[in-house]
C-alpha cells in the first residue's frame, strides 16, 4: 500500500503559534505610507504560500533549543526576499498567474512592480539589522548575491536546449537551494550551534532546496492549472529548458528531440502535448522524481546529528514533502 503524502498542516504543528508570528510580522513590514506599495503588500499577502523557507527556519531553531525570538524576525526576512525574488521573476518571464492570482505585474505593470521589489528587498535589509547579528548579514548579503547569479543563469540559458544537467542543477543550487541553506544556517547561528551542527544544517537546506526546485519543476508536466496556480506549460512558453526536458533530449528519437529543441527555442506552448508525451514516453518524469527524491533522502541523512524531536521528526517530514508535493 502506497504511503499517503504527508501534509504541510503537519509539518507546521509544532510551529504554528510561530508561523502565526511571522505572517503578523511581514504583514507590519509590508506597510508603507505610499499608498501603491500598502496596497501591492496586501495583495501579495493574500496570494498566500507555502512558506516553505520561513517554516524551514522555524523547525531548525526548535531542533537547536533556541529561545529567543529573533527567529520570528529572521523567518519573515527570508519569506520576504523569497517574494521579492518571485516578484523580479515573473517580470522576467512576462507571468500572468501565480498562486491562482494574477501576478502583481499583470495587475499593475513591470516598472511598479520591479521597485516594490526592490523596496521589499531593502526592508528585509532594514529588518536584518535589528538581529545586530553580523554573521547573520554576511550570509544573507552572499544569498542574495547567489540568487541574482542563479537568475542571471536561468536567463542565460532560456530559449536554449543546450543546458545539460550539471548546469541545470548549477542554476537551481543559486537560485533555489542557497535559500532554504541560509533559513537553516540562520537557525545554527541564532542558536549558536557547534560547526558540525552548522555544517549539517546547511547540507540539509540545500538539499531540500535542490529536491524542491526539481519537484517545482516536474509539476509544469504532471498537474492541473487549479493544483499548482498556474498554467502547465508555462515553463516551455518561457523557453525553460528543466530537468524532465533535459532527460527527454538525451532519451528521445531524433525528430522527437528536434521538436522539443524548437519548441524551446521558439517558446511553443502549442506543442506542450506532444512534447508532454514524449517525456512519458522516456521516462522523465520518473527520472526527475527520483533526483528529487534523492536529495531529500540525503537531506534526511544531514539531520542525524540532531537530537530526537517533535521538531527534528517535521524536518524529516519536511524533506519528504518537497520531493513529493502535488502542490
Amino acid at each position: 500500500m502506497p504511503k499517503k503524502p504527508v501534509s504541510l498542516v503537519e509539518i507546521t504543528n509544532p510551529v504554528s503559534e510561530d508561523l502565526i508570528s511571522v505572517e503578523r510580522h511581514i504583514v507590519e513590514q509590508l506597510s508603507s505610507d505610499v499608498k501603491i506599495i500598502q496596497k501591492m503588500g496586501a495583495y501579495l499577502v493574500s496570494a498566500g504560500g507555502k512558506k516553505l523557507r520561513p517554516i524551514t527556519l522555524l523547525l531548525a531553531t526548535k531542533a537547536l533549543n533556541y529561545r529567543g525570538t529573533d527567529h520570528i524576525t529572521l523567518a519573515a526576512v527570508i519569506e520576504l526576499i523569497h517574494t521579492a525574488t518571485l516578484i523580479h521573476d515573473d517580470v522576467v518571464d512576462k507571468s500572468q498567474l501565480r498562486r491562482g492570482k494574477e501576478t502583481i505585474n499583470e495587475v499593475w505593470g513591470n516598472a511598479v512592480s520591479v521597485l516594490v521589489g526592490d523596496f521589499i528587498y531593502s526592508r528585509s535589509f532594514e529588518m536584518m539589522v535589528t538581529v545586530n547579528r553580523l554573521r547573520v548579514m554576511e550570509v544573507m548579503a552572499s544569498t542574495t548575491n547567489a540568487i541574482a547569479e542563479g537568475e542571471v543563469m536561468q536567463l542565460n540559458y532560456t530559449n536554449s536546449s543546450e543546458i545539460d544537467e550539471q548546469a541545470y542543477l548549477a542554476t537551481v543550487e543559486r537560485k533555489t537551494a542557497r535559500l532554504f541553506q541560509a533559513a537553516t544556517r540562520l537557525a545554527a547561528i541564532l542558536a549558536a550551534a557547534d560547526a558540525a551542527s552548522e555544517a549539517a544544517l546547511m547540507a540539509y537546506g540545500f538539499n531540500i532546496g535542490l529536491a524542491f526546485q526539481i519537484s517545482d519543476d516536474l509539476l509544469d508536466y504532471s498537474q492541473k492549472p487549479t493544483i499548482i496556480g498556474k498554467n502547465p506549460g508555462d515553463d516551455l512558453a518561457d523557453g525553460k529548458c528543466t530537468l524532465p526536458l533535459i532527460h527527454a533530449l538525451k532519451h528521445a528519437s531524433t525528430p522527437a528531440k528536434k521538436l522539443i529543441k524548437i519548441a524551446i527555442e521558439n517558446g511553443d506552448r502549442t506543442k506542450f502535448n506532444d512534447i508532454l508525451e514524449i517525456i512519458k514516453s522516456t521516462g522523465s518524469i520518473e527520472y526527475a522524481s527520483k533526483r528529487s527524491t534523492d536529495f531529500a533522502a540525503t537531506a534526511k541523512t544531514n539531520l542525524e546529528l540532531l537530537p530526537d524531536s517533535a521538531f527534528r521528526e517535521a524536518l524529516f517530514k519536511l524533506a519528504d514533502f518537497s520531493a513529493r508535493r502535488i502542490y
